[in-house]
């Protein structure tokens, strides 16, 4: 009874508001147009994310702290000696891989040729500002990190390729280059492991005998607003010498990449999408343009699918203001936020269309438009519902990854002005041509239509242009079966609705549904986190360039680990130093603690000493001699008193990893092993990589906000199965969200998609979509009384199935277009809301019509749902005698 009268007190609500729409259509109108206009001009103020590694990492992880922890004790201008190009990232570096078309970078020709690039980037300068009396030129000898005799610090293997050139200008013997720790000419042990890629040794073991590639990083201090602007600037010059080297030595192969190439190459997906987003929409128009005309020239509505995409495209102008206005900054994710809208208001679109057909025409418009809110409107608004509980809950505080939470904000704000729009702009387009329609006008042309009487004179290509039928001539025609002037209306009721239905379809729809289920599973299995923020760029950039350049020559080894100490420990204790060696122990290290205890244990002294000693050893004795002064970088000592000597405060080890071709899962295991040692060890310490802040609890960071908006529709649908909703249409709109989403996770798996952020938000948005589509068939199916399951699913289909239809053709046209960018992200977009639009489609117009026919709820005998007397019957359709068997089995 709660339900009954709530549907009531909604129903007249709703009806109440049409005939105020109907009412005031001028106002309602222009009034959202002015709105955005006002709104759009504020784009004077559009912003550009800068930071990507904000919204493509976990906001908030273990990871992220021990990184600024590591930050306050070793920040990278502490290091006076050597840096580690994938350990260590300042604010602004400049990198390349330079490879080989043939040979070895080692050769001569190829080692002279790489120092003469050396020497030029070194000596290459940039004037800030490019013009004026003020203007300076900096080179990299005054922007880099400087060592501890205030020269720059480079990397080592340009200091073991000097003396390879030296050696061989002088007609000495060449140094053993030893890889993937060397050691240079002043006794330093150097790891070149990421510096030197593709590498072949002897069979002896006796050094490098020749290497494919190289890698050279050079770092930027970029103290205040000013020097990064000049490390900007430098970083561009830098880009655009290698290219014009690139062009003078074919030979060589150059990759570079920068701090900023990440961000460059992230937002430039949205500038390849300009031109196919424009595609999209004209292709949609045309689509939506055909699926709104028909036979009938006075009840033709072409002009209603253009002004569909009109109201979405001011919704999006308005929230696009909105967002202007509150200094939100934009990125490419959101390049998916206008396929959430079209999904939405073209449903809505559509449904009133199939609405407005099925009123009585001689009704005035108020009374029509008024009569379609009440029959759409109940249930477009509660999709609505479920787009803004979905993308809203994903967007709270709970979600954890930057770029889905940004984006489902948006899309939710998109949503609900997009819906307010429908309500207003697009209803009282819908009034404008219902009165053209009341006026026996051309849906076209808007130009009266002449009565049958005179257009009999008339050419035949003018009287095939201006049929219509008159209402006299309705009134004479059979009230039940009006003449089918929609050709997919047509199509469903004298085709396809028969079809699906009949008894020997069925099976075949059942078993591709369980094969459906069966591709899932297989999918379901496979599923892989994407975390490598290389996967979401425009293809063909630098950063994807140099990323699988680095993956091929430099995939030997894994990036340089910091093993951090960060308490005072008793490294003078001999189980401490047993349990440090022993977490080290199957790594390639760059260790203090094994330097020093070798050089104790060469001097024939105990490597378990007093404090004291220990210390003053440490300090004086091992720290001066040259070819180990660099361990002075990663050691901090604190003073204890006077006269006595300062304790290890802090100290850190470097630390490398064999790897495979699985390079990120490695690290990922890595870096949990590590971690839950460092639970139980004595000594305390963390280790860190940059690329830990991508892959630290990034699973959990990109599935918690589809988990969150799956239970809090599952929870909606629930809640109001107890007072809005029958029960058994939540259960089956709920069972079919799950499904269709389990079928998309499954196929964008075997499609080649990774779950990273992306993918997340077209699953989320698969749910409105999925809901927008199925939702009013099983409302429709549900509201049916007496006659057959048959029946009521071909009436179903025809009220609602053929909307479903329209806007997964013109969703699928928008889509089109999209797939020929060049871009991982927009490819990943294509096809997850391809997939999305494809499952959608397969339940709406397959499964669930064979599935409710003979499957709960069931069809008791009685009258039919309210308000449908005021409506023409035209779903109407003579059942065959092989029909009323197959119901009575049915039945039975």
């Amino acid at each position: 009874m709660l339900r009954q009268v709530l549907h009531a007190g909604l129903r007249t609500s709703f009806h109440a508001l049409g005939r105020f729409v109907a009412s005031h259509p001028v106002f309602f109108a222009s009034a959202p147009v002015l709105l955005s206009i006002l709104l759009g001009a504020s784009f004077s103020r559009y912003r550009v994310e800068e930071d990507v590694e904000s919204l493509l990492a976990p906001k908030h992880s273990l990871a992220k702290i021990e990184g600024n922890l590591v930050d306050s004790l070793f920040p990278v201008n502490r290091s006076k000696h050597a840096l580690y190009s994938d350990l260590q990232t300042p604010g602004r570096y400049g990198r390349v891989i330079v490879t080989t078309r043939k040979g070895s970078v080692l050769d001569p020709v190829h080692l002279d040729t790489i120092l003469k690039l050396h020497r030029q980037i070194y000596q290459m300068q940039v004037t800030v500002p490019a013009t004026g009396l003020n203007s300076y030129n900096y080179s990299f000898s005054y922007l880099c990190l400087p060592d501890d005799k205030n020269i720059c610090i480079i990397d080592d293997i340009i200091r073991a390729m000097e003396e390879i050139q030296s050696a061989r200008a002088s007609n000495r013997t060449v140094p053993i280059l030893r890889y993937p720790i060397t050691q240079l000419a002043d006794g330093r042990q150097a790891y070149i492991g990421h510096q030197l890629g593709g590498v072949q040794g002897w069979a002896r073991g006796e050094g490098v005998r020749s290497a494919r590639a190289l890698q050279l990083t050079y770092y930027l201090q970029a103290r205040g607003s000013l020097m990064d602007r000049v490390a900007g600037q430098w970083e561009n010059a830098f880009c655009a010498e290698l290219q014009t080297f690139a062009a003078l030595h074919p030979k060589l192969g150059l990759y570079p990449s920068t701090s900023s190439s990440l961000r460059t190459d992230f937002q430039f997906s949205s500038v390849l999408a300009r031109r196919p987003l424009l595609a999209s929409l004209g292709a949609c128009g045309v689509l939506a343009i055909l699926c709104c005309s028909m036979r009938d020239c006075v009840r033709s509505k072409p002009w209603l699918g253009l002004l569909a995409l009109l109201s979405i495209t001011l919704s999006g102008l308005t929230a696009a203001g909105i967002l202007n206005l509150t200094g939100a900054t934009y990125n490419s994710s959101y390049l998916g936020i206008p396929f959430v809208m079209l999904g939405h208001g073209l449903f809505g679109s559509f449904e009133m269309l199939s609405s407005w057909r099925r009123t009585r025409e001689d009704q005035h418009v108020k009374e029509r438009v008024a009569s379609v809110f009440e029959d759409v409107m109940l249930r477009f608004s509660g999709s609505t519902m479920l787009h803004l509980m979905t993308l809203g809950l994903a967007a709270s505080p709970l979600t954890n990854m930057e770029a889905v939470r940004l984006f489902c904000r948006t899309a939710a704000l998109a949503v609900a002005i997009s819906y307010v729009y429908m309500l207003s702009f697009y209803s009282s387009c819908l009034v404008f041509t219902g009165y053209l329609e009341t006026g026996y006008r051309h849906g076209c042309f808007c130009r009266r239509v002449p009565k049958p009487d005179r257009l009999d004179s008339k050419p035949a290509w003018y009287r095939c242009l201006m049929y219509t039928r008159y209402q006299d001539e309705t009134a004479n025609t059979d009230h039940h079966h009006p003449p089918d002037s929609h050709l997919l209306l047509g199509c469903v009721r004298r085709c396809y609705g028969d079809w699906i239905t009949n008894t020997y379809v069925k099976p075949f729809v059942v078993l591709l549904y369980l094969v459906y289920i069966s591709f899932g599973l297989m999918g379901f299995l496979q599923v892989t986190q994407g975390s490598d923020p290389s996967a979401l760029v425009a293809m063909d950039t630098a950063t994807v360039l140099y990323t699988r350049a680095q993956q091929r020559y430099f995939s030997s080894y894994s990036p340089v680990i910091g093993f951090y100490i960060y308490e005072s420990a008793p490294y003078w204790n001999a189980s401490v130093q047993r349990d440090l060696l022993e977490y080290a122990k199957g790594f390639q290290r760059i260790s203090w603690l094994e330097a020093y205890l070798n050089y104790l244990s060469d001097r024939n002294q105990s490597t378990s000493q007093p404090r004291e000693n220990f210390t003053h050893t440490l300090r004086h004795s091992f720290l001066r001699e040259p070819q180990f002064a660099h361990f002075a970088d990663d050691i901090i000592f604190a003073e204890r008193g006077q006269g006595e000597e300062p304790d290890v405060a802090a100290s850190r080890l470097f630390l490398v990893a064999k790897t495979t071709e699985n390079k990120r899962e490695e690290m990922s295991v890595l870096l949990d092993t590590l971690r839950r040692l460092s639970l139980t060890s004595r000594v305390r310490f963390l280790i860190f990589n940059p690329s830990f802040v991508y892959l630290d609890r990034y699973a959990a960071a990109v599935s918690s906000p589809l988990r969150h908006s799956l239970l809090a529709v599952l929870f909606l649908l629930g809640l109001s199965s107890l007072a809005v909703v029958e029960p058994l249409v939540s259960v089956w709109l709920g069972l079919t969200l799950l499904s269709v989403q389990f079928g998309v996770l499954g196929f964008m798996t075997l499609w080649g998609v990774e779950l990273d952020c992306m993918s997340v938000l077209c699953l989320i948005s698969a749910l409105g979509h999925s809901a927008d589509c199925s939702g009013p068939l099983l409302c429709g199916f549900a509201s049916g009384r007496g006659d057959s399951r048959t029946r009521w699913v071909r009436v179903a289909l025809e009220r609602h199935g053929v909307p479903s239809l329209q806007t997964l053709i013109c969703y699928g046209a928008a889509l089109v277009p999209v797939g020929s960018v060049r871009s991982n992200l927009t490819s990943t977009l294509f096809r997850c809301l391809t997939l999305t639009a494809g499952c959608s489609a397969l339940h709406t117009l397959a499964f669930l019509p064979t599935l409710l026919t003979f499957l709960p709820p069931s069809k008791s005998r009685g009258h039919g749902p309210e308000g449908e007397g005021q409506r023409q019957e035209v779903e109407c359709v003579e059942m065959n005698d092989s029909t009323r068997v197959v119901d009575q089995i049915t039945t039975v």
